[in-house]
């Protein structure tokens, strides 16, 4: 009773504070959800199976671990097997245990020095090696027996794995040899290996095994002993039967041995001793790490997409290191989908069951994640022009397709200037070029699509039109009258000043004029008075429209000789080409932007009477000269014809004004 009447009176004191702070009450805080993820929500849909599969970490990182490759490998090419060894193994033990082997076995087991001295020099030193590779025969082991057995080849054979790749799948030699079973490269395809940019399948576990008990069941047919097999798997039969020449034909391994090429000379020793140590390990004290799982329950399924490894341990919750163990023959840590053949993804079984059952919504996330790509920029304009032309057809707008071309920016060209040259709005041009402010950027070359109508406001004539004095307005706009017109006009997606001109029957130089502006940019969303004081324009100002001609270019042809012939400069016609150096080729079709020659030749006259000239002084670098005159290196070298950075005191160089 007194435990309640105590925390009545301190729950009524908690009370008495709140009120004591004015009666507020602390408004509850929410706690902020986390936004969902677009991988979350799928897998938030997935239909799982409850089939537990318990595969360590540890585990995965032994069968996948390389060391032992290196190990062996370097052990076999530089052991010196006449070098005896000091190990607590009697000749007499030996000889008597490689007898009971050789009852067993089709393989020659006989007593040799050589031999002797390989298996006491991997008892001594390689005891901790044989133990790792135990708990990965564990795993690899009842694959190589299905296929030895399939061709009926010797069980015993399984052991040359150890021997060739210390049970890596991924092992690859110095000299290219790849795989649990080292294929060559030329082998694995004659022996119907798949090897490309994406999949290499002298690293796939059941197709290399089957591979190589074809290639013993073939090679046993040409030499009938199982040691010599062993031999030509090594270093080829060419190799083997030249040693049996070399020997006087003799036909016994130990007998031909020292004809063999030297890496050849310890492999069927090193097989034998691999034999030898499997069967007595535990009369040598050698205790197997035991593998947590021995062969763990997989399946394969097909893929019809491309996709990740990564992609698949996200929404599988599958560890990378696994898929690559399970999958080997993956090179680059993904499944390709070809046209033409089915490529298979080996997962555990309850992972399959997850796979399957929600398989269009795994490839979903996959084109979610392609789609989210960086892509070239030509593919982009594509898409973009194919939509453009796609929304015609839909609105019945007759149309052609619009042209390329290639404007280079120039020194006091802004966007505006550019946009009504080409008659395009300053929107396009900057989609077209994915340039994020109004600036014109000095020397690049901006891609402009005449005739290129992306919505109703764009501008659509593919050649300037000089503005007129009288207040005109468009044939296909009904005109406005000044009582009907409004004051302001909210700039459009797609407007520039000349289609705003043209909207309300004025002309770009009074829209200028009341709104203050003094280059041709106009912001979207921008207020725009659209009525005041009339002005008389300048047409002066105004670029005329320019007819344009072609000239195929003949044998004997240079820009400078074209240029002269049409009163034009080099520049100009560099500039309308979008030609970078001062190479043409014959038959090519150059344009050319100007209508009257003598008009033409006075204005390069007056080019030429503008150009000035700089005499090098000492100390002068071709940046300082440039600074100086307010041009680029580039300029200078294309005028001078200078193709490095070194400048002498005293030349006189040509700065184009």
């Amino acid at each position: 009773m007194s435990r309640i009447k105590s925390s009545f009176l301190a729950l009524f004191s908690l009370s008495l504070g709140a009120f004591a702070q004015g009666g507020e009450s602390t408004p509850e805080v929410q706690p902020q959800q986390p936004k969902i993820s677009y991988l979350d929500s799928i897998k938030a849909t997935f239909v799982e199976h409850k089939i537990a599969t318990c595969v360590d970490s540890l585990w995965m990182n032994e069968l996948a671990n390389s060391d032992l490759y290196t190990e062996l490998s370097n052990d076999i090419r530089t052991i010196n097997l006449d070098e005896k060894v000091d190990y607590e193994l009697s000749t007499e033990l030996l000889k008597k245990r490689l007898k009971e082997m050789d009852a067993k076995s089709p393989f020659n087991i006989e007593y040799n020095p050589a031999l002797e001295n390989l298996i006491k020099s991997f008892l001594k030193n390689r005891k901790k090696a044989y133990e790792r590779l135990m708990a990965l025969s564990e795993y690899y082991f009842p694959v190589f027996e299905e296929s030895l057995a399939k061709y009926n080849v010797p069980l015993e054979i399984k052991y040359l794995a150890i021997v060739e790749s210390a049970l890596n799948p991924k092992a690859v030699s110095r000299v290219g040899a790849t795989g649990l079973w080292q294929f060559m490269y030329q082998t694995g395809k004659e022996y119907n290996l798949d090897i490309d940019s994406y999949v290499d399948e002298r690293s796939d576990p059941l197709k290399a095994s089957d591979a190589a008990a074809r290639y013993m069941s073939n090679m046993y047919k040409i030499f009938g002993d199982w040691d010599l097999v062993l031999a030509s798997y090594n270093s080829g039969p060419g190799n083997v039967a030249k040693a049996i020449r070399r020997s006087g034909g003799q036909e016994n391994f130990w007998n031909i041995r020292r004809n063999l090429p030297k890496e050849t000379q310890g492999y069927v020793p090193a097989f034998l001793a691999t034999m030898y140590i499997y069967t007595y390990h535990k009369e040598h004290g050698i205790v197997p790490n035991r593998a947590i799982i021995k062969h763990f329950a997989t399946d394969t399924v097909a893929v019809r997409r491309q996709i990740t490894f990564k992609q698949l341990s996200d929404l599988l919750d599958v560890p990378v290191s696994q898929l690559q163990l399970l999958n080997p023959s993956y090179k680059l840590n993904t499944i390709p989908a070809y046209t033409d053949q089915m490529h298979y993804l080996r997962l555990p079984v309850d992972k399959i069951g997850v796979f399957t059952s929600n398989e269009d919504k795994i490839y979903a996330y996959v084109e979610h994640e392609a789609a989210r790509r960086e892509r070239p920029f030509y593919q982009y304009t594509q898409q973009r022009d194919s939509a453009r032309l796609a929304s015609r057809d839909t609105a019945s707008v007759k149309t052609e397709v619009a042209d390329l071309q290639y404007h280079k920016v120039r020194r006091g060209e802004t966007l505006g200037k550019i946009s009504q040259r080409y008659g395009v709005s300053i929107a396009q041009l900057k989609k077209w070029n994915r340039l994020r402010s109004n600036s014109a950027p000095l020397g690049r070359k901006l891609r402009i699509y005449t005739d290129a109508k992306e919505d109703n406001t764009a501008v659509a004539a593919t050649t300037p039109q000089p503005e007129k004095t009288e207040k005109t307005v468009a044939t296909s706009e009904p005109k406005t009258t000044d009582a009907a017109k409004p004051d302001v006009y909210v700039v459009q997606k797609g407007d520039n000043l000349s289609s705003i001109a043209r909207k309300f029957g004025i002309t770009v130089t009074e829209l200028k004029a009341w709104n203050n502006i003094e280059d041709n940019n106009v912001m979207l969303d921008a207020r725009l008075k659209v009525k005041g004081e009339a002005i008389v324009a300048d047409n002066t100002k105004q670029e005329p429209a320019v007819p344009s001609t072609s000239y195929i270019v003949q044998k004997g042809d240079n820009l400078s000789l074209i240029a002269r012939k049409y009163g034009v400069t080099v520049a100009e016609i560099q500039e309308w080409n979008a030609i970078e150096g001062n190479s043409i080729t014959v038959g090519s079709k150059l344009l050319i932007l100007k209508e009257n020659p003598k008009h033409d030749v006075a204005a390069a006259q007056k080019d030429a009477a503008r150009q000035k000239h700089y005499l090098v002084k000492k100390g002068d670098s071709l940046f300082t000269i440039a600074k100086k005159s307010g041009v680029t290196v580039s300029d200078i070298k294309r005028w001078n014809g200078i193709k490095g950075d070194e400048l002498q005191p005293g030349m006189k160089l040509k700065i184009s004004g």
